[in-house]
């Protein structure tokens, strides 16, 4: 009973529900890892009895930190206020006209604001929550709500309290507006592993120009409102890289393997113009070799040529233009640039995995390292300068996609952790719970559940320091998207934690301050006006999709399980599917639409080993599945066509998606051309190509970004989401 207090107030579940009638109860080793994890000290009955009785004791005047949303009542925490207490906020730092930059505006307490106009509150002046009590001028929060607190200026501030009996606090107020911005209009758009999608002139991989140009394409030919990419995360160096990009280095800063060279200004003036030439013959290889001869996506043999070539574009001196933009660039990222820039030099003279690196760099406020970034200060410099390159040309695609028309632009994604060794958990240790990985429990679908082998955050840290980091790395993604697409969302309200050398099964789930994580995300994406899209496919929580939904995160519906799975389990009829909501017929983990019609995907598991059944059973129940989706297309009369072609079946399929009401309808790349091939297998690991399968057609031959956009197949499917917009072709050309 006392573990299992313990384990309570520090957010860690002692029993799961895999199902409404099933309860499992977690290992009591389990709960003592996850706590340990957490620095609470649990090994013994006795040391449990001792943390017990101090966290029982102590009593927090306020949270670390105070979630207010503007225009809806003041939370418990400030509610509840002892009468009198006297609170004082002070304003996030911000350089409006006629005050120094990066001087903070004073503080202002609730007696200085019981005199002031209303108004002020818009000019940074900050109240106490509450009225000036009769005998003391100090607040009691049940008494009054003033203006500011039904509007508070949106922003991460900090809140201290004074109570009458002089009891102190101080927290993180983050005052957030009651919603995310929303899409402009219902509208459909591209999903794509931008890696997949090589052009003509790409250097082996898809790149941001590949992008550009699909986002320009997809909104002035086909009316699309965005197109949806992987995580662009920088990826862990290596050899061979692992390929995943939901497993990166740091989700904070973005891949200059996806960089297109030839759009660098300073490229056009290197000097070494056969050294380029060589350097773009050989990409030209890279990319024949995969389109041509079967070869997969090597993201290490483009890295190499990329990084060569840049070696040369980074000698070019910038203009003064560009210097200035740089080193403004450097400032707004901080500490947070240099700590990510010194471990990729780091990494390059002590391999990928700072956990073997000398012990002085192995932290990274150390005097060691502090050496080291002297003496790697040219190095530090190159990784800094490729992220400011990859910032401008991630811009440069929003750019190019909003004067498209889109009214998103391009959606990116955010994946639900990083890679053990990479530079994330180097330079924010602390706010990583070290031995725990995140995963999933058993279910329905893998008995044996999941283990990603990412770690995930402290919760107590989070809070702790504000949700800086947190703050710092949805601001980083956010600046040029049009909405984010946030994979496993459920991880803002609990994530299954497995200790180090346990099975997935011996793991449980470790709540995290959902109210914070959501208002912090919210704050952000109104910012930045970006619409979020949260992955909730999965076990979800009760209460969860309300609680997103409540504040404007749209969720993801695949056809496929839009069932009636509390009632007699057929398919969903289209009036039937959530509005706020992106709806698609596949993902990346899940196998593209003319792989289900046809089966394909379960021969493909059964050629390697991943059936639980007999491949008759699996064939039976796809098939059945699939044929009660076709029997509704047929009965809805958007499969006019009849059985039998493959092609008509797919464009029924998305027409019934654009008959949900769905705010967003996205569509598989891959299949627009009639791709059968999964990019992403879950359960293998090198028995399958994972993230290194161009697109292809039909065949497995692969397709250029080129061949796609020419595709008839593609444009009578888009036919189906809505009228081409009206185009002439340059003289001597034919408009497919």
């Amino acid at each position: 009973m006392g573990l299992s207090r313990l384990a309570a107030l520090h957010g860690v579940a002692t029993s799961y529900s895999p199902s409404p009638d099933v309860t499992v109860s977690v290992p009591d080793d389990t709960v003592i890892a996850v706590l340990a994890a957490l620095g609470v000290d649990a090994g013994t009955p006795a040391d449990v009895r001792k943390c017990l009785a101090a966290a029982e004791s102590r009593s927090r005047l306020l949270p670390p930190t105070v979630v207010v949303w503007a225009g809806e009542p003041l939370p418990p925490a400030l509610a509840g206020l002892p009468p009198g207490s006297t609170v004082t906020v002070e304003p996030e730092p911000s350089d409006p006209p006629g005050r120094p930059a990066g001087r903070p505006p004073a503080p202002l307490s609730m007696r200085a604001r019981a005199a002031a106009p209303a108004a002020a509150a818009g000019e940074g002046a900050v109240p106490a929550p509450g009225g000036a009590a009769p005998a003391s001028g100090g607040t009691a929060a049940e008494d009054l709500t003033p203006a500011w607190w039904i509007a508070p200026p949106h922003g991460v501030h900090r809140i201290h309290v004074r109570t009458p009996d002089n009891r102190r606090a101080t927290a993180t107020l983050v005052a957030a507006p009651p919603r995310v911005p929303q899409p402009p209009e219902r509208t459909h758009g591209f999903l794509v592993q931008l890696y997949s999608l090589l052009s003509a002139r790409s250097w082996g991989m898809g790149d941001l120009g590949d992008l550009a140009d699909l986002a320009i394409w997809a909104g002035r030919s086909v009316g699309s409102g965005f197109v949806q990419v992987n995580p662009l995360h920088a990826a862990v160096p290596g050899k061979p890289t692992d390929p995943s990009p939901y497993r990166p280095s740091s989700r904070r800063f973005p891949d200059p393997v996806h960089l297109h060279i030839e759009s660098i200004p300073e490229y056009g003036h290197v000097r070494d113009r056969a050294t380029l030439d060589d350097l773009r013959q050989d990409a030209a290889a890279l990319s024949e070799a995969v389109l041509n001869k079967g070869a997969l996506i090597d993201r290490d043999a483009v890295w190499e040529l990329k990084r060569q070539a840049l070696e040369l574009v980074v000698r070019v001196p910038l203009t003064p233009g560009r210097r200035a933009d740089y080193c403004d660039f450097l400032a707004e990222q901080g500490q947070a640039l240099e700590d990510h820039a010194l471990w990729c030099a780091l990494a390059e003279v002590h391999g990928p995995d700072w956990h073997t690196w000398p012990e002085a760099l192995r932290d990274p406020r150390s005097p060691g390292t502090s050496r080291a970034r002297s003496e790697l200060l040219d190095r530090v410099d190159f990784h800094c300068r490729l992220a400011w390159l990859t910032a401008g040309q991630l811009a440069a695609a929003q750019r190019a996609a909003e004067d498209a028309g889109m009214g998103l632009g391009i959606v990116h994604d955010l994946a639900v952790g990083v890679h053990p060794a990479g530079a994330d958990t180097w330079s924010q240790q602390e706010a990583f719970a070290h031995g725990m990985s995140v995963g999933a429990p058993p279910d329905a679908f893998n008995a044996r559940g999941q283990d990603w082998g990412l770690p995930p955050w402290r919760p107590d840290v989070l809070a702790a320091t504000g949700y800086a980091a947190y703050r710092g790395l949805l601001r980083g993604l956010l600046a040029h998207a049009g909405a984010l697409r946030i994979d496993h969302v459920m991880g803002l309200f609990r994530l299954w934690w497995v200790p180090e050398g346990r099975p997935p099964t011996d793991g449980t789930y470790v709540a995290y301050d959902a109210e914070a994580m959501l208002a912090v995300l919210v704050l952000e994406a109104h910012r930045a006006g970006a619409a979020v899209v949260g992955e909730d496919l999965g076990t979800v929580a009760p209460g969860v999709r309300e609680a997103l939904a409540r504040r404007g995160v749209l969720g993801t519906s695949v056809l496929w399980f839009e069932r009636d799975w509390e009632g007699d389990g057929r398919p969903l009829a289209p009036e039937e599917w959530r509005q706020d909501c992106l709806a698609t017929a596949t993902t990346h983990d899940l196998p593209s639409t003319a792989a289900r019609l046809t089966g394909d995907h379960v021969t493909l598991r059964h050629r390697l080993g991943l059936l639980t059944r007999s491949l008759e059973e699996e064939l039976t129940e796809d098939t059945t599945d699939t044929a009660e989706w076709l029997a509704l297309l047929a009965r809805l009369r958007m499969l006019p066509e009849g059985d039998g072609d493959e092609e008509a079946a797919v464009r029924a399929v998305h027409r019934f998606l654009r008959r949900t009401p769905a705010r967003m309808t996205g569509v598989w790349l891959p299949d627009t051309v009639g791709d059968r091939r999964p990019q992403n297998l879950p359960g293998t690991w090198d028995q399958y190509p994972n993230w290194r399968l161009p697109i292809a057609d039909p065949e497995g031959h692969p397709v250029t970004l080129e061949e796609i956009t020419a595709s008839p197949r593609l444009h009578a499917l888009m036919e189906v989401l809505g009228p081409r917009k009206p185009r002439t072709a340059p003289p001597g050309e034919r408009l497919p």
